[in-house]
């Protein structure tokens, strides 16, 4: 067993319950940890036998793109895709982060976290 992370995946996307969430947007960072049984590809080098990283972005772009109120929903709906896409897929975590999130006061940034298994 193994990890295969992907740190740092920034969007632009229009997610929040504000009005102007929804039509201006805002910057997030998305992070993605995947449990995944690396025994085969270790020793096959054949990306055939690996979870492919690139396909995983795709799916966070792809859901990143479709607007929601809530980060809990963008993070549960990625979450859902990466377990239809890759069978193998044993554990998976996703950090959703809102840069400068419309609260009064200095906040860098707002995230929600959650994690799922087979």
């Amino acid at each position: 067993m193994g990890q295969i992370r992907l740190n740092g995946m920034e969007f632009y996307a229009c997610h929040g319950c504000y009005h102007e969430e929804q039509v201006i947007g805002n910057r997030f960072v998305v992070d993605i940890v995947m449990d995944v049984d690396m025994g085969r590809a270790s020793y096959s080098d054949d990306l055939c036998d690996a979870l492919n990283y690139a396909e995983a972005y795709e799916l966070v772009k792809q859901e990143m793109a479709i607007r929601s109120h809530l980060l809990e929903h963008v993070s549960a709906r990625i979450l859902d895709r990466l377990f239809e896409h890759f069978p193998r897929l044993d554990r998976a975590e996703v950090c959703v982060a809102k840069l400068n999130p419309p609260i009064c006061g200095q906040v860098r940034s707002v995230n929600v976290s959650q994690q799922r298994s087979r």
